[in-house]
């Protein structure tokens, strides 16, 4: 089964390379580094003593690794880390978050699962281990990490329902990389079990490292200069939204609105799509700035109805300096996005009925209070409202978010001990 893997993934890699030229049309960074998806690096890197891998995909999984990865680098003080990406703005988030570490932090793109590749990334690097971020499972990187004895975890693990009868549907191919997986740390008794149920056999169940990650002090300080351009303004941000979701939020603030005064901030989860949510937002007639088109000192025009957070990098800044948090990826059925970092900064969650992909902590999260879910957009602008003319409400559900994710702290440490008998 994995030999017509294989050779499936040579058949199709030209039109890959294909896609990706095209997607650098939007995105610069698409076109950039091709040697590192193919497995060529160059010269040999310093030796280390110690070399960690760790794979995060994109944005999400980079940012929830940060505690992991500073964890990693206190507890093996001669390691280092190869941290791979597959997307641009994955490797950018990376660069931003771990300049601090200088050369103890090289990043990489991952190599494509052709076999080859990955073998020529293991023997390039010499990883000691290979830590796979969330539910990134590649059969040929998995076998080659096996053939060269590289213990392979995948850390902060989450698997729905859906994700699993997918799984179970390709058979033979995905039971076996299952088999290959050396530890699973899982973020939940479910998780964990559906996991159990591919064939993995040593899976502990550690919490979402998520709720570890600190704020940087660099994003509250540009949240309240942000903040401070708005003004006293109620603001209502709709963070992470998909493709499909701007339309249903504007058509629902166009027929409902928000208090006369209200901001509504949109930040599009994927970059590429800045410039079509702004042309959403003009076919309505509202009033509307972009956030990259504010200068240090300029305030947010009085009549401005919706902000356009178009910049990269600020999603904490953006939930610092709002009053209302909707995530996004939740109105259509697409999974849901991480509601764990407006928690975090005490900031009130509404999140819509798709919520596959963070089940549980949504659970959590409207059972202690701190969120609450919104049947649709008109639902979202109704329950937003409300917040936004009630002080007291909306200051009390945002103490109760930010008590439950203070609650669930402490995933890093347990993955951190989980991992430590394989990397000596």
């Amino acid at each position: 089964m994995r030999l017509l893997y294989t050779l499936a993934w040579w058949l199709a890699l030209p039109l890959v390379l294909a896609r990706l030229w095209l997607r650098g049309r939007q995105e610069p960074g698409y076109r950039q580094h091709w040697g590192e998806r193919l497995g060529f690096y160059g010269r040999q890197p310093a030796s280390a003593t110690n070399t960690i891998w760790l794979h995060a995909v994109s944005v999400g999984e980079t940012r929830a690794a940060e505690p992991l990865i500073d964890a990693l680098l206190a507890a093996w003080p001669a390691c280092r880390i190869v941290l791979t990406h597959m997307t641009p703005t994955g490797r950018a988030t990376g660069k931003s978050l771990f300049a601090k570490h200088g050369a103890r932090l090289v990043q990489s793109y991952l190599p494509y699962d052709t076999g080859a590749m990955p073998a020529r990334f293991i023997r390039h690097f010499a990883p000691r281990i290979c830590i796979l971020m969330e539910t990134e499972v590649w059969p040929n990187l998995i076998h080659q990490c096996n053939r060269y004895k590289v213990p392979v975890v995948l850390a902060n693990a989450r698997l729905s329902q859906r994700s699993l009868g997918k799984a179970q549907r390709l058979g033979k191919l995905i039971a076996d990389a299952a088999r290959g997986i050396t530890l699973v740390a899982a973020q939940t008794q479910d998780d964990a079990d559906r996991v159990r149920q591919l064939g993995v056999r040593d899976v502990v169940v550690t919490g979402s490292i998520k709720f570890d990650v600190v704020v940087p002090e660099a994003a509250l300080a540009t949240g309240a200069a942000l903040r401070s351009a708005i003004g006293q303004r109620p603001v209502l941000l709709c963070a992470s939204t998909r493709e499909g979701e701007e339309q249903l939020i504007l058509d629902a603030y166009i027929r409902s609105g928000l208090p006369a005064n209200a901001l509504l901030l949109i930040v599009p989860r994927h970059p590429q799509r800045f410039d079509e949510v702004e042309k959403l937002i003009a076919a309505q007639g509202l009033a509307m700035q972009r956030r990259s088109a504010l200068q240090q000192g300029d305030d947010v025009a009085a009549g401005t109805q919706v902000l356009l957070g178009d910049s990269m990098g600020e999603m904490f800044a953006y939930y610092a300096a709002c009053d209302c948090a909707f995530v996004g990826g939740s109105l259509l059925p697409l999974g849901g996005q991480n509601l764990i970092e407006p928690a975090a900064l005490g900031k009130p969650v509404l999140i819509g009925p798709h919520t596959f992909n963070f089940a549980l902590v949504t659970e959590q999260a409207i059972a202690a209070g701190g969120a609450a879910l919104v049947a649709d957009a008109d639902a979202l602008m109704a329950q937003a409202s409300a917040l936004l003319q009630d002080p007291s409400r909306l200051s009390l559900m945002g103490e109760k978010a930010l008590a439950f994710a203070n609650q669930h702290r402490g995933a890093t440490p347990r993955t951190i001990a989980a991992i430590k008998p394989l990397l000596p």
